[in-house]
């Protein structure tokens, strides 16, 4: 009798959580899973130097402090240079809102330790040791807020190399650790850390700053099971509805990441960071920029296969945005502007071969973790090529048809045996569409005179 009451009463909590829109039990939130397309930006003392260290280009991008090995008391003086005054909250997050982003992702504390917000539990911070002493994350709480944009923090869990008491192992031991400050490995306590900085940082990011979308954890690294579920648990605790990653460590996260590549077929709860460049932080020496047409392609394979995309951008050491980084923003949303309702909102084509299947949280987590990247490591493809992909929202199909090479498209899974279709338009474009069903395929004719900067057209086909 006592585990019936108690089932029936869990099941009635469920029903509550789930009609006030609270994310609990490993579940993304409903404006999570219809976003689908979010800002990652990485900001930081990394920032300021722009990828040269003692008149050298450096290695190892935002991580140059672990692969030129500085000591933390000569890292910490790039802070007295950094003076963001370029800084410009609000039209950063209208340009992530333009783009038809949903949510921001900015990097509280990276590896280097340094908190990029007003923290009392370390002074180590931009408002405390630069001339700019003020903090960005109050301005652009006010701006998500002015357009509807969700604010999410990075936090580096599992590597902080301004602390003496975090090891690393991976590949090796003390393979990301800060041993040329620290080199007494097994002296360290991970537990002090999580008690002292850990968990009094995440309850300040968390109660400074309004609502929370996501606590974005990167590098678990040594975290123990029952330090990611008292992380979590305290999360929960001040915000209910904050999501959590998967790099909280120990299958405890509510969605999967995938970083610098894209996934073959279709799944559930997951997101996909890429770069539009080669590094996360601002570098001076990078030059390879994915151009909007490949980027776009990105977004509609990341959705296509049931997954959000969070792009970077990172900003420069005196707050403003590389050119390339709003060019493609602006290329993007003007996209976005036309053709955006086939990926917000929408779901994996059940009439697809890649069907959304529910995985296993431990399988999510594994592959999660093999994804991790060090550095400058991108794997996203760079090739074009003319093919085509889809998304649903009830009985509407989006056909989207990416750099075709001719006017005459072929959609066999859209002959007339497996869709019964009423009508077919093109997003953007009021003229009629030529069409054609047959028994073995959809034909389609792109209108003629179509010149895009973003080659990439839309149909929206209704069901009968």
């Amino acid at each position: 009798m006592n585990n019936l009451i108690f089932n029936n009463i869990r099941t009635i909590l469920l029903l509550l959580f789930a009609v006030a829109g609270l994310n609990l039990f490993g579940q993304p939130a409903p404006w999570f899973t219809d976003g689908k397309f979010g800002l990652f930006l990485h900001w930081g003392l990394y920032s300021q130097t722009a990828g040269d260290w003692n008149g050298h280009p450096t290695k190892g991008g935002e991580h140059f402090m672990l692969y030129e090995r500085i000591p933390v008391k000569t890292y910490a003086k790039i802070a007295d240079q950094f003076n963001p005054t370029a800084f410009d909250a609000d039209r950063w997050v209208q340009m992530a809102h333009d783009a038809g982003m949903k949510y921001i992702v900015i990097t509280a504390k990276h590896h280097d330790g340094f908190s990029m917000y007003n923290s009392a539990v370390s002074d180590y911070n931009i408002v405390k040791r630069t001339p700019w002493a003020r903090d960005p994350m109050l301005a652009l709480a006010a701006a998500c807020k002015k357009y509807g944009l969700k604010l999410c923090f990075y936090y580096s869990l599992g590597r902080d190399w301004e602390n003496p008491d975090v090891p690393t192992n991976w590949p090796t031991k003390a393979g990301r650790s800060n041993t040329w400050d620290y080199p007494d490995e097994d002296a360290k306590d991970l537990n002090k850390y999580v008690e002292n900085k850990v968990k009094p940082q995440l309850r300040e990011l968390l109660t400074q700053y309004g609502p929370i979308g996501i606590i974005w954890f990167d590098t678990p690294e040594l975290i123990t099971k029952k330090q990611s579920q008292e992380i979590r648990d305290l999360i929960h605790s001040i915000q209910p509805q904050c999501m959590i990653n998967s790099r909280i460590g120990n299958g405890l996260g509510d969605y999967a990441v995938v970083e610098q590549t894209l996934v073959s077929a279709a799944r559930k709860n997951w997101e996909a960071c890429i770069t539009m460049s080669e590094n996360w932080g601002y570098n001076r020496h990078d030059h390879n920029w994915k151009s909007p047409e490949l980027l776009v392609r990105n977004l509609i394979e990341v959705v296509s296969k049931g997954g959000n995309l969070l792009l970077n951008v990172g900003p420069k050491g005196d707050g403003s945005w590389p050119a390339e980084s709003q060019q493609n923003l602006r290329a993007i949303g003007a996209w976005m502007k036309v053709n955006g309702e086939a990926l917000h909102g929408s779901s994996v084509w059940n009439g697809h071969k890649e069907i959304a299947a529910a995985q296993a949280a431990k399988k999510e987590s594994d592959k999660d973790k093999a994804s991790m990247k060090d550095a400058v490591n991108d794997a996203t493809p760079k090739e074009i090529v003319s093919d085509y992909r889809f998304t649903q929202k009830g009985n509407t199909v989006y056909l989207f048809v990416r750099s075709p090479a001719s006017k005459a498209i072929d959609i066999p899974e859209l002959a007339k045996n497996k869709l019964a279709i009423s009508s077919i338009s093109l997003l953007g474009n009021t003229s009629k569409v030529k069409w054609t069903q047959g028994k073995d395929n959809l034909n389609l004719v792109l209108p003629p005179g179509q010149k895009d900067e973003i080659p990439i057209y839309v149909y929206k086909i209704e069901a009968k």
